[in-house]
């Protein structure tokens, strides 16, 4: 009699072990969601204690099902610096409000007319393929950081693998943060950390708030960043079912697409209302979870703690701004290797056909118009956004989905993409 081994770590967590953990996602999320407000003119310390609150708000509202962490959004950060540039960060962080509020409006829509309708656009045929885009459409991220330091990225990537693959008990959980500590100490011990990180961290104080500050609402400035929310409803609905793949959950079903899309709307204008950039579901948490294979929500929610007080904490945020770039990209080659990963097992897991031309060519579409550089202007309420990426993609695939004609792979008890017809 065969016994079946369990998919992931046994639970409950020990407390150590679970804080830890916790820890590895602060620090994963870390270098993207510092890196947003310095390009757009806001404050990092601000930036990180909005995400910690809106990670906790989001647990909160979701009732602690979802295992996701909020960080600053890179699809608002051309609109967002425009503003604070002509008309200050309280304009901008009042727009951010108004896009946040649009997530509430899309959150009613789907409580209105339906999960279901909106699943039935999104096939594994697309689901799989806009994965993989989520994932390498970051890689040369990934890859401009290792090349700040080639020897530092090889040095952590390899020490998260051996962490990973043949680590013991609670090194094994954390191979993320056991290839940050490693690359960091190599960094220190050849002098790769800069010395004015080193200076700026030394003088820093152990705590201090951050620099808060209220929106304001500006009619100019809500009509060029609020409409940014209809590229990132796409990106959401992709973020949460990669989530769900990962943890395998549907969680567009339980809790519902409404109120994960209620979530973060709130979550949003929580992070805004504090004078931090937009929040946004993160990617590199969701490769974490891909590999710990440990979904315990109280651990994001012990990593959104922690967020928090790196932002009341100027040392620590110095410190951790300090990591040379060659160690983020270690770690961020494995993460978002891992996101498109899961994306080919979405594929084999629905035994898509490739004989059929029609899934050819859906699949086709995304990935190259998806990972190609491609970028289509669209008009909204007379602002000019500009769909790519992810969005993109994801937009491609579904039309395609819609359009093209079937050729017998949606027999009712067979699996999409067979061919029956013989």
């Amino acid at each position: 009699m065969t016994q079946t081994v369990p998919p992931a770590v046994p639970s409950p967590l020990p407390p150590a072990r679970r804080l830890m953990l916790g820890l590895q996602h602060s620090v994963a999320m870390f270098g993207a969601t510092v890196l947003v407000p310095i390009l757009v003119g806001l404050s990092p310390s601000v930036a990180l204690f909005g995400a910690g609150v809106a990670t906790l708000l989001f647990h909160l509202l979701t009732r602690g099902q979802v295992p996701i962490f909020l960080g600053s959004s890179f699809a608002f950060i051309a609109p967002t610096a425009l503003v604070v540039k002509e008309f200050g960060p309280a304009a901008a962080g009042g727009g951010l409000v108004a896009a946040g509020a649009m997530y509430l409006l899309f959150s009613g829509l789907v409580q209105v007319f339906g999960t279901g309708r909106l699943l039935k656009v999104f096939p594994p045929v697309v689901t799989g393929p806009v994965i993989i885009v989520i994932g390498l459409g970051l890689s040369s991220v990934a890859v401009n950081q290792a090349k700040e330091g080639w020897g530092l990225a090889l040095v952590t990537l390899a020490a998260a693998v051996v962490a990973s693959l043949w680590g013991r008990g609670l090194f094994r959980m954390i191979p993320i943060l056991v290839g940050v500590v490693s690359g960091y100490l190599v960094a220190l011990a050849t002098g790769q950390v800069s010395r004015e990180a080193l200076d700026a961290a030394a003088a820093a104080p152990l705590l201090g708030l951050p620099d808060f500050h209220a929106p304001a609402f500006d009619w100019r400035a809500v009509a060029i960043i609020a409409p940014v929310a209809v590229v990132t409803f796409i990106e959401h609905v992709g973020d949460v079912i990669v989530n769900g793949r990962v943890v395998g959950k549907n969680f567009l079903e339980n809790p519902g697409l409404s109120r994960t899309l209620f979530a973060d709307g709130i979550a949003n204008m929580s992070s805004a209302a504090l004078g931090g950039p937009a929040a946004t579901t993160y990617a590199e948490n969701t490769g974490v979870l891909a590999l710990t294979r440990v979904y315990d929500p109280r651990v994001l929610q012990i990593g959104a703690v922690f967020a928090i007080l790196f932002g009341c904490s100027p040392k620590l945020a110095a410190l951790l701004k300090s990591l040379p770039q060659g160690v983020l990209g270690g770690v961020s080659i494995l993460l978002f290797g891992m996101i498109a990963s899961v994306g080919i097992r979405t594929l084999a897991e629905a035994r898509i056909d490739f004989a059929h031309s029609r899934n050819l060519i859906i699949v086709s579409l995304i990935l190259v118009l998806g990972l190609g550089g491609a970028a289509f202007p669209v008009g909204v309420g007379g602002t000019t956004l500009t769909l790519s990426g992810m969005a993109l993609a994801a937009l491609v695939g579904i039309v395609a989905n819609l359009i093209l004609p079937r050729q017998h792979q949606e027999v009712a008890g067979e699996p999409e993409g067979r061919d029956v017809s013989v």
